[in-house]
């Protein structure tokens, strides 16, 4: 009996997350006009060459993701380090640190010959730590089978997107795929409790992403602002990479608050 409540609670868990998301999905593609790539996105403000490095310092400045990404790779697995209680959160947590090492190498790829060949080995790791920390999110609010449920879902809905922005020239998917951690996390602590201490740093590291946008937006401005020594696009990418350095810091420190007893019990109440 026990057993039939709980799975009737998680498929209702379940329900309202995939709706949810389903109907955020069906307003963006009917209430926004597609946005097609344009040969703009690929001129930065800081086109700068040194030691024969294209475009040196948007390049140089993705080698934190590598230190991060390939530091917490390692350290996902190894179990001890990190704060990681259920085998869910081991694969969404490992499967988010690759992403982030691909990013250091897709996005140097990318920025020493910016265009529209390249440009998807920039956005596609990007979209599968997203998605990877998502479901890492979901995993640790909600249940493991929801959230590895979702890991394979955001996964291939990643490649999708990306497969959907090639073949017509729209970027709206992919620029979903980036609002996940700024719009969704935030909004979904405040829906689903936190088993773990030191939640608060899902907010510092949304914090983070969106500020990194920011200074991605206003490249130029900021270039011409701080007298050409660096840009907003370069900022942006040091910026994002405090994104899974708070993430790194909250996994060493946290502790479980309260030993979960099944991993379908609700859990009620805010943070």
């Amino acid at each position: 009996m026990v057993w039939a409540v709980n799975q009737q609670i998680a498929r209702g868990k379940r329900t309202r997350i995939w709706g949810g998301a389903l109907l955020c999905l069906l307003f963006l593609m009917l209430a926004t006009p597609k946005i097609p790539r344009s040969s703009k996105n690929h001129i930065f403000a800081d086109m700068r060459n040194f030691l024969g490095v294209p475009n040196t310092l948007n390049v140089i400045t993705n080698f934190p993701f590598l230190v991060v990404g390939v530091l917490g790779f390692v350290l996902s697995l190894q179990g001890n380090f990190f704060n990681i209680s259920f085998p869910g959160e081991v694969w969404g947590w490992a499967l988010f640190y690759a992403g982030i090492t691909g990013v250091a190498f897709g996005s140097a790829y990318y920025h020493m010959k910016p265009d529209e060949s390249r440009v998807m080995w920039d956005t596609l790791p990007m979209m599968i730590a997203y998605s990877s920390l998502y479901s890492s999110f979901i995993v640790e609010r909600v249940s493991q089978r929801i959230g590895l449920s979702s890991l394979c879902t955001l996964l291939l809905v990643a490649f999708l997107s990306a497969a959907y922005g090639r073949a017509y020239n729209d970027l709206r998917l992919c620029m979903a795929f980036q609002l996940i951690p700024s719009i969704a996390i935030p909004g979904m602590t405040y829906v689903f409790r936190s088993q773990y201490t030191h939640a608060r740093y899902w907010l510092f590291a949304a914090g983070a992403h969106v500020l990194a946008k920011f200074e991605g937006v206003a490249d130029k401005k900021i270039y011409y602002v701080n007298r050409y020594l660096i840009s907003g696009h370069s900022l942006e990418h040091l910026c994002l990479a405090m994104v899974p350095v708070l993430l790194s810091v909250m996994l060493m420190y946290r502790r479980m608050k309260v030993q979960r007893l099944g991993d379908h019990k609700e859990r009620p109440g805010r943070e």
